[in-house]
């Protein structure tokens, strides 16, 4: 391979791997912004104990199950390391569809997929059943996810940052052919 055809294929891989994590960071933005509002528009001066415990009790549930354990301990480092994968092994399917890739939607092991669609359809299913929920329930339910979803974001563009930018970024992209 020539060098102009290796340099335009890094290119492309950068512009790929770029691409994954913005689109990922849109995603989440955008749930961000769809879920601020429910949270602002809660009425503290109104709660009794209970709605305090159960808005304490969805932000450190959230917090820690979403955004750390789900997050921060699993999703963000494989989702940078399949940035990084894409990165330096570039297709034309794989840079135009690089947030789903860095999901694991495709050109992932049988397990990866499994847990991305799985994943995926439990959390529609949610958002659905929380959309039916009336206010305050609904705004302190949105408040834990927003701290977990906010985490995520900053979650994925701190591992994404490793993984571009660091040398040995040793997280299993989970691709068919990473072992």
């Amino acid at each position: 391979m020539s060098t102009s055809r290796k340099t335009d294929f890094s290119i492309l891989g950068a512009i790929g791997a770029l691409w994954g994590v913005a689109g990922l960071s849109l995603i989440f933005g955008r749930g961000l912004f769809c879920l601020y509002p429910y949270v602002e528009e809660l009425e503290c001066s109104t709660f009794g104990w209970i709605h305090w415990a159960a808005l304490v009790a969805s932000l450190l549930f959230m917090g820690y199950a979403e955004g750390y354990k789900g997050f921060h301990l699993k999703f963000s480092p494989r989702a940078a390391a399949r940035a990084r994968y894409l990165k330096q092994n570039p297709t034309l399917v794989r840079i135009l569809l690089a947030p789903l890739f860095c999901m694991g939607f495709f050109h992932a092991t049988r397990k990866r997929k499994i847990v991305a669609y799985s994943l995926t359809t439990m959390i529609i299913l949610l958002i659905v059943l929380v959309r039916q929920l009336p206010q305050p329930w609904r705004g302190i339910i949105d408040a834990g996810v927003l701290l977990g979803l906010g985490w995520g974001l900053v979650s994925v563009w701190f591992f994404s940052a490793r993984a571009f930018f660091g040398k040995d970024y040793d997280v299993c992209p989970e691709t068919p052919d990473a072992g």
